[in-house]
């Protein structure tokens, strides 16, 4: 079966092993109209500079910062941040490993535009997925 990949999610080690020769590589899979996005972002090596220079859409925060949002305030800090400074960047923030309401409650707060994680369910094959969608009266 041939699936259709729309999103390329890159950790930020990944990226930096050889950032020149990424940047040129991602310029090409944006022509082929893949969506990019930096996978569990702020746990790598990254420089800020290269991610203006990254053709990228999404950041997604990594669970380890989104774990304690609302009871460490230096946690607080760094999803603020990252939230404010993607949004600056006109840059899609998907925040992983949401485990609770007041987690959600912080990151909209922030103006984080996504969440992910075990609240809503644990990750699905393509078919379970199907079944949850109809399970929750969601048109696929």
């Amino acid at each position: 079966m041939i699936r259709n990949i729309s999103n390329l999610r890159l950790t930020e080690s990944m990226l930096m092993v050889d950032a020149q020769q990424s940047i040129e590589k991602l310029h090409s899979f944006r022509k082929l109209g893949l969506t990019l996005s930096i996978d569990d972002f702020g746990t790598g090596y990254s420089s800020l500079a290269y991610l203006k220079k990254f053709p990228i859409q999404t950041l997604k925060i990594d669970r380890s910062f989104i774990h304690d949002l609302g009871l460490d305030s230096d946690n607080d800090a760094i999803v603020k941040a990252t939230i404010a400074m993607a949004n600056s960047l006109n840059l899609k923030v998907i925040a992983e490993g949401v485990e609770n309401r007041g987690q959600v409650d912080v990151l909209n707060k922030y103006h984080c535009q996504e969440v992910q994680g075990y609240l809503f369910s644990k990750p699905l094959s393509s078919d379970d997925f199907l079944v949850y969608l109809d399970s929750h009266n969601v048109v696929a």
